[in-house]
């Protein structure tokens, strides 16, 4: 993944072997650089595995373009494209020894082709070679973590729309606070959820720009069409400055950061189904529990627990890659190789978790009878009293002095009937019909009376499911799009090889 002459040909003293590259040589380097205990801490071959299909596809789709602009002619870029198609039939594992992904491709063209397959590599570095790589596999990996972020928005919807009557106790600071329903509770995780997929959206079109071209960093002599190439490749455009196509990483750490708002996202989601398992409040499914090794009776949210402990590593991954990339002079540095790990890492981990996370979700069993009962434990219907008092008339921080009193002596009718006499000098009744009281103090009623835009109550949480599902349609239909993009060009490059192989 280094600096290398944007024109393909060989060059006095280049190695250019045949067999293999078995003693660790391959086309690019010169002698004095082929050997040494450094080589190893150097290469990337091996971490380089993620890249090597989108290497040969951008690798194809460069060899069309400079056969298309006469640069190398058709029959050699014939026997190259064919040379690649034996590489991918053969697989990564194959390939000889290299620095790189990319170095150990060419050495294993030039095996097939002879010196010619070096003609690959004409207009073009290993610089603008590894971003273009680099942007072309993350964008699959990101459409993959949007499609679960749908996933698990889906399996929201649908514990809304079976729960918008479900009473349960709402908290704040871990403490009864306010009734609320299993329905508000998803919405309000949908919510969130729907602005993640949002985040990665946004980030995969930057993500979509190809630095294909850029060559080391200062462009090239050749007449090179860096609009083909990304149009072969299913990028929606390029990036214009080469120095800025070559080094840029920034569309890395803004995908990793939009991830890591995810992971954030499902570790509050994962604290709290574990809390409410601990509480009786829900059943986790089987397949994401497990049991103690010692004690039979366990049944460990195990699966929620490890998608919590993901947004630590995710941030971990934020941290590194930004270390990594701080202070970086223009243009490609190696340090380079070390940022994309950070990227692969995350994407893989968040990914993972949130798929989890729609499963375990989609899957548990919510003890309707259990969160009833809790539901008005605390006196948390004590906010709704002092609403009724304050829409009667009561200055509402009199209203909240009065209940306060009532809450320190059970808060019940009784204890609100008392304070009112202590705190106002007067019968409750002058200022509120006791009925409406009692009828305040049950959680259903308490909730039922919440239904402003947004709030708990069913007729206000069935709006707020329906714009949840009118998103959902609107990102579904834009991934299938997105998806579909994609593989149009994949069919493209495809026909245009077999015009040539």
């Amino acid at each position: 993944m280094t600096e290398e002459s944007a024109r393909g040909d060989t060059r006095p003293g280049d190695v250019i072997r045949t067999d293999g590259g078995s003693d660790g040589e391959g086309v690019v380097r010169r002698d004095r650089f082929s050997g040494g205990p450094a080589r190893s801490f150097l290469s990337s071959l091996e971490a380089d595995e993620r890249i090597f299909e989108a290497d040969l596809e951008i690798d194809r789709a460069h060899v069309v373009m400079l056969a298309e602009q006469g640069i190398v002619g058709d029959e050699v870029a014939g026997q190259i494209l064919t040379a690649l198609d034996a590489i991918e039939v053969d697989g990564h594992d194959s390939l000889p020894d290299g620095e790189d992904v990319h170095e150990a491709i060419e050495t294993a063209v030039v095996e097939r082709v002879g010196p010619d397959g070096g003609r690959m590599h004409t207009a073009r570095s290993r610089n603008d070679e590894v971003a273009a790589c680099i942007r072309y596999r993350l964008r699959e990996d990101v459409l993959s973590a949007i499609e679960t972020t749908i996933a698990l928005r889906e399996s929201l919807i649908e514990v809304a729309e079976s729960g918008r009557e479900t009473i349960m106790p709402g908290y704040t600071h871990l403490q009864p606070a306010q009734p609320t329903t299993v329905a508000h509770w998803a919405c309000s995780y949908e919510g969130t959820v729907r602005r993640d997929t949002a985040r990665l959206c946004e980030a995969y079109d930057r993500i979509n720009q190809s630095p294909l071209g850029g060559a080391a960093f200062a462009g090239t002599t050749f007449e090179i069409d860096r609009e083909r190439t990304a149009d072969l490749l299913g990028f929606e455009g390029v990036v214009e400055n080469s120095m800025d196509a070559a080094s840029s990483r920034d569309f890395l750490l803004e995908t990793v950061q939009a991830l890591s708002t995810h992971a954030t996202t499902l570790s509050g989601l994962a604290e709290d189904v574990i809390v409410f398992a601990n509480r009786g409040f829900v059943d986790l499914a089987d397949d994401y529990s497990s049991t103690s090794s010692i004690m039979p009776q366990k049944k460990n949210p195990d699966t929620l627990e490890l998608v919590r402990a993901v947004a630590g590593d995710a941030a971990g991954g934020v941290q590194g890659l930004t270390t990594t990339l701080k202070g970086l002079p223009r243009a490609y540095n190696r340090d380079l190789q070390r940022a994309t790990t950070h990227a692969w890492e995350t994407v893989s981990a968040v990914t993972e978790a949130s798929e989890v996370a729609a499963g375990a979700v989609a899957t548990a069993d919510w003890n309707e009878d259990a969160l009833a009962s809790e539901a008005g434990a605390g006196f948390s219907t004590a906010t709704g009293v002092a609403d009724l008092l304050a829409a009667n008339g009561l200055p509402f921080r009199t209203a909240h002095e009065l209940v306060a009193h009532a809450a320190e002596h059970g808060g019940d009718v009784d204890a609100i009937e008392s304070a009112a006499a202590e705190v106002l000098g007067e019968p409750l009744a002058e200022f509120v019909d006791p009925a409406a009281v009692e009828a305040a103090l049950d959680p259903a009623e308490s909730v039922a009376s919440r239904d402003s835009q947004g709030g708990p109550a069913p007729d206000a949480v069935a709006d707020q499911i329906d714009s949840a599902r009118d998103a959902l349609a609107v990102d579904e239909q834009s991934h299938a799009d997105t998806s579909g993009a994609l593989e149009a060009a994949r069919e493209a490059l495809r026909e245009e090889v077999n015009g040539y192989v």
